[in-house]
């Protein structure tokens, strides 16, 4: 439905002083888009803060009396909040109503129905509408419920796989069926969960959620592969994906971070894989050294080399030069090697 709220506040305004019309105006930023404090006011006509409050009130004890003008604009903010389960975001309820251009307007004829009610904002919640204090009361307890599911299950969801596994507490919360826009709509007030931009819910401090700099960014990258990347290749996936807060990011910025992080093991030549897939960190030698060590027997050439390519993407001629370190390997009469036990201690 539209509605031409500038006409509609202006009706509104229409009869007052020239004086309470312009401090309201500039109070609410209709004509200009821009909100003034009552200090900026009051100093542009040289009174009080306190003086500019109580002009701004006698304006809206005038103004209560055209609310029943326009009772159509009132009942479908009405039906857009009962929609929405009587609690929406204040930002998303301006946008939704207003669009990009008359949030201000939206914003101000809420303010004169004494049946919406506006919640500041909190440790724990943004500012949001409500038509019922009921309503305000079951969306904190199932923002708090949700919040425990996620502590629990350790991942992020999607709304309707979220929906789904909330459903039972849903209902014992509510005493009623809530449908997804209902509970879409009580999870957006709470600042401790949060969506990225994959459209997955989860906690705000989860870096699927909020990842922080290139590193965490990059291990998302490798997680959603599931293989070794080149960090040329992870840096392609990082300004192109749309699934992260895009930011610019140089390539060598990548290298530099990932070799630092210990939850990257470089497997090759600028490779590099994470180290919960079961790699381990060092170089091809240490790589050997550990697979030698670890095996209860001497191993062929060929046997190692099979455990190597398993942690390292490199040439077979790499981990032949290694292994003819005498240094740290010794080969036995059988022609397998072992560890040179100076080494082993």
């Amino acid at each position: 439905m539209e509605f031409n709220y500038p006409k509609i506040c202006s009706n509104f305004l229409k009869n007052l002083s020239q004086r309470a019309t312009d401090i309201i105006e500039r109070r609410f930023g209709l004509n200009t888009g821009k909100r003034e404090t009552l200090e900026a006011i009051g100093e542009s006509y040289d009174i009080t803060r306190e003086r500019v409050r109580q002009i701004e009130r006698e304006g809206f004890s005038r103004i209560q009396l055209k609310i029943k003008e326009e009772k159509k604009v009132f009942q479908y903010f009405d039906d857009v909040l009962k929609f929405f389960g009587d609690i929406k975001k204040e930002e998303a309820l301006l946008r939704f109503l207003g669009g990009e251009t008359f949030q201000n307007h939206v914003f101000f004829l809420l303010t004169r129905r004494d049946d919406f009610e506006r919640i500041l904002e909190s440790q724990d919640f943004y500012p949001f509408w409500t038509r019922k204090k009921e309503s305000t009361r079951i969306a904190k307890k199932i923002v708090k419920s949700t919040i425990k599911k996620f502590e629990s299950k350790k991942r992020p969801f999607a709304l309707d796989e979220l929906f789904r596994v909330q459903k039972t507490n849903l209902l014992k919360i509510s005493n009623k069926k809530l449908n997804k826009d209902v509970f879409n709509s009580y999870l957006e007030i709470s600042k401790e969960i949060q969506k990225n931009s994959e459209d997955k819910f989860g906690l705000k401090d989860w870096l699927e959620i909020n990842p922080r700099g290139v590193k965490d960014k990059s291990y998302l990258v490798l997680k959603k592969e599931g293989q070794p990347l080149h960090f040329t290749q992870i840096a392609n996936f990082i300004k192109n994906s749309s699934f992260l807060p895009q930011k610019e990011i140089h390539t060598a910025t990548v290298h530099n971070e990932l070799i630092k992080d210990s939850r990257f093991v470089l497997v090759g030549r600028g490779l590099y894989a994470l180290k919960e897939w079961g790699y381990t960190s060092g170089i091809v030698r240490d790589v050997i050294f550990k697979a030698l060590k670890e095996s209860k027997k001497p191993l062929s050439k060929k046997e190692v080399l099979r455990k190597v390519l398993k942690q390292r993407l490199v040439k077979e001629n790499t981990v032949f030069l290694n292994l003819e370190n005498k240094e740290y390997f010794l080969k036995n009469f059988q022609g397998k090697y072992t560890v040179n036990p100076i080494k082993e201690a």
